[in-house]
């Protein structure tokens, strides 16, 4: 059965990378039940609110079956909340679900919105060289999710999927299309739970020159 690994938090500290020079990105798992709410995870500090966090990013998933193509490639193990994430989950193929589909995680209902688009952040926090360029490649993101009714999230809780919209805009189609195959774009318009970070993006693409 699909379940959480670990649920992670972090506060804000200070970095070298980026415009703001600190961040939240360092998570690590705690203890005990969690809420989510809709603005986020209890106790879990975002430093830039124009790029994370919100309704549309409140929650970030990470499958533990992903890291194993990390763990090799850098011959290294890495903990729940490596890459920043909230929910390290085990046995959802969180790659192929689909924008709009919807959780039931403890007690919380979610559902998914958008994908992690890689940072200098990000690259900084992992400090493996071109970092963003070999996530990019590799096109296997994680994904935000918004919080639909609000409610607690453990370690070893069930992750159900209870909802799946009838279409094929999963997160590697989301993945590609905010970065490397914007010529993909347009056919995320036709979902309506798409978050603001590809709506973004698609609305940029839609009013380009021509």
């Amino acid at each position: 059965m699909a379940h959480v690994e670990a649920v992670s938090t972090g506060r804000i500290r200070p970095t070298g990378h980026g415009a703001l020079k600190r961040t939240g990105i360092d998570k690590r798992p705690v203890a005990g039940p969690v809420r989510l709410h809709p603005l986020g995870v209890e106790g879990d500090e975002i430093a830039d609110l124009e790029r994370h966090g919100g309704h549309d990013q409140a929650v970030y998933a990470f499958a533990r079956e992903d890291y194993a193509h990390w763990e090799a490639e850098l011959g290294r193990p890495l903990a729940p909340g490596s890459f920043g994430e909230n929910l390290t989950t085990v046995g959802l193929d969180v790659q192929g679900a689909r924008i709009g589909e919807r959780w039931r995680v403890g007690t919380a209902l979610l559902e998914l919105t958008g994908v992690r688009i890689p940072c200098s952040v990000f690259a900084g926090f992992v400090d493996e060289p071109h970092w963003v360029r070999r996530f990019t490649e590799h096109g296997v993101p994680g994904a935000y999710l918004r919080v639909i009714e609000p409610g607690t999230v453990a370690a070893g809780d069930p992750v159900t999927v209870v909802e799946v919209p009838d279409h094929d805009l999963t997160v590697g189609y989301a993945f590609r299309a905010g970065t490397t195959r914007p010529d993909l774009l347009p056919a995320l318009a036709a979902e309506p739970r798409l978050g603001r970070g590809l709506r973004r993006r698609l609305d940029k693409y839609l009013t380009r020159p021509s």
